[in-house]
């Protein structure tokens, strides 16, 4: 059996985003596919899984903290580090790991850059104690830990690209950050991305030949959105008074431009007053966003709420007219997906990758809020377009599964393994 020590930062429930979702339904895909997986995260937050082993780089079991009675809510640990933290956002989270540090003698980095190189560095003995054929590490946050493994064990390294420090940031790049992911791209064996989009910006910005990269597209578990109670749905409530929902999900970052969102609703309402525009999310731009809101003088049509987990994201997804994803830079978007699975009609930005997968969506540039109000107000009100989106999308959705991207990399597995040549150090 292939046995493939993988390296991740999150993992549902405690995750902010699509990463964690793509390494749940990678994993689960690959095990099903006679796939043994043992994978590593950097603290014992409590998340299980049946199907494989989870190990984690801190030996502190920090799930014993609220046993112990500190007062702490395990699920805002859960994300206190989550992936695309900026260094200010960390700052802020700083007091949590002093404490931490302080009650459970926990070491901490003073940074997160320091946090990420201490992963690697307690990975090295997981890499040492266990036996395995291939090392997967996904993303920034990973990938020196999967350096550390592939210096020990001499086994092959393969590199999977979800969203690049460019893509993240526009542009501003945290040198620490893209250091980290040359120095890995170029050490690895194999990269993996998620889009034909981040796989140009790889090729073109760190050093590496597009020979090297493979893409393989995030898929969808179709059976996660299956009976859930609608009875219970109380964003229901919002339509009888004859409002149309349009929902926003995500990360309130700039990589996710939820600030086009907000001036296209803006325009949009001058059209049709009857839409009430959902923002479901966390991050640095929410009170600018509030504030934007306020200013454009539709604060009672654009609703405010935290991240979105299980039957909550169901409900959302099931209640909504629309979803729309603004994204300045998108590498795939699996919420694009999940939309798709729930029958709600997607209103995706040309910048998102999961264009390339999927194709009855409707599409527009980010920055263009005109067009962009132009089709939601479009699509709420045509009633025939909004049933083929709804269901042409569901059936198309249904053929895009982590079982084919499991596939794939299992092929890129045994092609590297059979291959002794290894990518120059």
């Amino acid at each position: 059996m292939l046995k493939v020590l993988m390296f991740g930062w999150e993992f549902p429930p405690f995750n902010s985003g699509g990463l964690g979702t793509a390494c749940l339904g990678l994993t689960r895909s690959l095990t099903r596919l006679g796939t043994d997986i043992i994978f590593v995260l950097p603290k014992n937050l409590g998340a299980k899984a049946d199907f494989m082993n989870i190990r984690c780089a801190d030996s502190a079991d920090y799930t014993d903290l609220v046993a112990r009675g500190h007062g702490l809510n395990i699920k805002e640990l859960g994300v206190f580090l989550y992936p695309y933290l900026t260094e200010t956002e960390y700052r802020e989270r700083y007091d949590w790991l002093q404490f931490l540090q302080k009650i459970n003698h926990v070491p901490t980095g003073k940074s997160l850059y320091e946090e990420v190189l201490r992963y690697a560095v307690l990975s090295r003995q997981i890499a040492r104690e266990e036996k395995f054929d291939i090392i997967h590490a996904h993303d920034w946050l990973s990938f020196p830990a999967g350096l550390e493994a592939k210096r020990i064990s001499g086994k092959k390294l393969v590199a999977h690209v979800h969203a690049t420090e460019i893509e993240r940031t526009g542009g501003s790049v945290n040198k620490n950050i893209y250091n980290i992911e040359k120095e890995c791209l170029r050490q690895a064996d194999q990269i993996i991305t998620v889009g034909g989009r981040t796989r140009d910006i790889v090729a073109d910005n760190y050093g590496v030949t597009k020979d090297k990269i493979e893409v393989v597209h995030n898929g969808i578990d179709h059976d996660y959105f299956e009976n859930v109670d609608q009875g219970r749905n109380r964003l229901l409530s919002l339509k009888k008074t004859g409002h149309r929902l349009v929902l926003f999900s995500g990360r309130l970052t700039i990589q996710k431009g939820p600030d086009y969102f907000i001036r296209a609703a803006q325009k949009a309402l001058t059209i049709d007053p009857k839409i009430y525009f959902l923002i479901f999310g966390a991050g640095d731009m929410k009170n600018k966003l509030m504030h934007l809101a306020a200013g454009l003088g539709i604060s009672d049509k654009v609703l405010f709420g935290d991240w979105l987990r299980g039957p909550d994201l169901v409900y959302a997804y099931q209640a909504a007219d629309l979803y729309v994803m603004s994204s300045v830079f998108e590498p795939f978007g699996i919420m694009v997906l999940e939309a798709m699975m729930n029958r709600t009609p997607v209103l995706v930005s040309k910048q998102a990758g999961a264009v390339e997968a999927v194709k009855n969506i409707l599409t527009v540039d980010f920055w263009d809020t005109d067009e962009m109000a132009d089709k939601i107000v479009f699509v709420l009100s045509h009633g025939q377009l909004h049933k083929h989106l709804a269901e042409n999308g569901r059936e198309e959705v249904k053929k895009i599964t982590w079982e084919k991207a499991a596939d794939k990399c299992i092929n890129l597995y045994q092609s590297l393994i059979k291959n002794p040549a290894c990518s120059p150090a």
